[in-house]
């Protein structure tokens, strides 16, 4: 009789052990979701980000176009320059946007024409885009968990576009 009453609560316990597996397996689950969803958000925030970098190729591009005057050639050199580092950051983010398993967008933001060609108001408008990529940029980051590799990534390319604004501020600054 108790090896009757032994085998009884052995079979239970498997049991148990399986449902026990069964709950555990739906928390698993639901956090597998909500890494998807946040995957997912971060990839969209990359996308956004990758489009307003190409879009500011372009950008930049046409500014050095439009630059004419005696100090043409370094102000044409400091946009090509932007244009290239813009180049560089969207390759960063097209990469990363792969490496989560993304497929990064061909849309390039549309460039509006101002037909604002003098030097300061290029710089006034250049930093406007500047601001707005900034802002981009802090937002991917709030997006970011435990990734430290990306928020690395992030947090670099935000002091790079602090960095390009503080440089326009002071270019646009008249001295007293």
């Amino acid at each position: 009789m108790a090896k009757i009453k032994a085998v009884k609560e052995t079979s239970k316990k498997p049991k148990e052990a399986v449902k026990t597996a069964k709950e555990t397996t739906a928390p698993e689950k639901s956090a597998v979701q909500a890494s998807k969803k946040s995957s997912n958000d971060i990839i969209e925030a990359l996308d956004r980000i990758l489009e307003a970098e190409l879009s500011g190729v372009v950008r930049y591009l046409h500014y050095s176009f439009m630059i004419f005057g005696p100090n043409r050639i370094p102000i044409t050199k400091w946009f090509r320059d932007h244009a290239m580092e813009g180049i560089q950051h969207a390759v960063t983010i097209g990469e990363k946007i792969t490496a989560l398993g993304g497929h990064p967008s061909v849309t390039v933001k549309p460039v509006p024409e101002t037909n604002k060609h003098n030097v300061m108001e290029i710089l006034k408008e250049s930093l406007e885009f500047e601001h707005e990529g900034l802002r981009l940029y802090h937002e991917l980051l709030e997006k970011i968990e435990s990734d430290v590799a990306l928020e690395e990534m992030v947090r670099g390319l935000i002091l790079e576009e602090t960095t390009h604004i503080e440089e326009v501020e002071k270019m646009t600054r008249s001295l007293k």
